[in-house]
């Protein structure tokens, strides 16, 4: 690995990456007292212009050791925040990241790191570069997933905090692969139809998420639910979704009437991770929301989103597939206004919480039955 001795200049023809100056300073004391950056970072807080000034001294020494080895990143004649890789000897490095406020959403960082990823595997004959962030740190975990990183797991306890340890996601890079996205980050559309609307989900949905959950009824017929089922259940649930749709292996959609944006249920796709075209279609209700036809009606455009054609804005999906505990009459009557036919039975396929073994009624819906 042959370093230079200070950083070179790297550009696509909208953003730059440079060796950091003194006049960098304003720049890196607004990103670094931006409450995102403190919040998902190390920076000391508070951050003072003393601190901006001796980040920027450092620069060029740590460049000289080859251990950490950061790019300014300006864009629009503006320094926009700073992108590094700190190799460790062996063929690897790990990248870190961020931007001021100002410069986000516009793709600023995306050119950024590929500017970055393509030098330092060329230039630095790394073999693979890793990623770090933590958890719940969606916009870095995004960034890292444009340009072709694909997270390996969640490690508890891994990054240092200003009171302890946090846990992290952590994922990888190898010199071989493109600077594009490895799969899918499934997004829900808001969807509209006779009475009833879907959207992607909030924080804000947790308490009625907490209350569906906890319901007599959705305890029976989904056994797999912690019990007694509390509001940091519908918290982690809420995280659960997002991880499964930025992994690309599902996508949820929070059912609403057209009129209010209270939680009424939820529909989720499972399994789109396969490559057989097939998916699962789940659903629940919250108690306040039965007996009014808005799951059945949410589970028609569901459905008929995930069949349609990719060209037609939909996902392209050939099969879908909905199970159903034998004795659970009402979901089975939400499969069947949906359009979806009987096409089998798994026996004793759950268990549900009292130890009672029932046979799973499958229901499908294809592609075909829609043209």
């Amino acid at each position: 690995m042959d370093v230079p001795t200070w950083a070179p200049s790297l550009t696509d023809g909208v953003v730059t990456l440079r060796r950091h100056t003194p006049e960098d300073r304003d720049g890196v004391l607004a990103q670094c007292r931006d409450p995102q950056t403190q919040r998902w970072t190390s920076v000391p807080v508070p951050y003072r212009m003393e601190d901006a000034e001796e980040f920027l001294a450092r620069r060029e020494e740590q460049w000289r050791t080859g251990r950490f080895l950061a790019f300014a990143v300006e864009t629009d004649g503006r320094f926009a925040g700073t992108v590094d890789l700190r190799p460790n000897g062996r063929g690897s490095a790990e990248v870190g990241y961020g931007l001021g406020p100002w410069a986000r959403g516009r793709g600023v960082m995306t050119r950024s790191l590929r500017l970055l990823l393509g030098w330092g595997f060329d230039a630095l004959d790394l073999e693979v570069v890793h990623w770090r962030a933590v958890a719940g740190n969606w916009a870095s975990r995004r960034a890292a997933w444009k340009v072709g990183f694909r997270v390996e797991g969640l490690v508890r306890g891994l990054l240092p905090d200003r009171t302890g340890t946090l846990d992290a996601w952590i994922g990888s890079l190898r010199r071989d692969e493109p600077l594009e996205p490895a799969h899918p980050w499934h997004t829900p559309p808001e969807l509209a139809g006779d009475g009833v609307r879907l959207r992607g989900h909030r924080d804000t949905d947790v308490m009625r998420i907490a209350e569906a959950g906890a319901d007599a009824r959705t305890q029976l017929w989904l056994p797999q639910l912690p019990s007694p089922y509390t509001m940091q259940d519908a918290v982690v649930h809420v995280e659960d979704v997002r991880e499964q749709q930025a992994a690309g292996r599902s996508m949820f959609w929070a059912v609403t009437p057209p009129d209010r944006d209270d939680l009424a249920g939820e529909v989720g796709l499972v399994g789109l991770a396969a490559p057989s075209g097939a998916g699962e279609l789940g659903y629940w209700a919250h108690p306040d929301a039965r007996g009014r036809g808005l799951t059945s009606q949410a589970v028609h455009l569901a459905a008929r989103y995930a069949l349609r054609p990719v060209p037609d804005g939909g996902l392209g999906l050939r099969r879908l597939v909905i199970r159903v505990a034998e004795g659970n009459t009402a979901s089975e009557q939400v499969a069947l206004r949906a359009g979806f036919q009987p096409s089998g039975t798994d026996r004793e396929a759950e268990l549900l919480r009292d130890g009672t073994a029932v046979d799973l009624r499958r229901y499908d819906l294809t592609a075909t039955d829609l043209t």
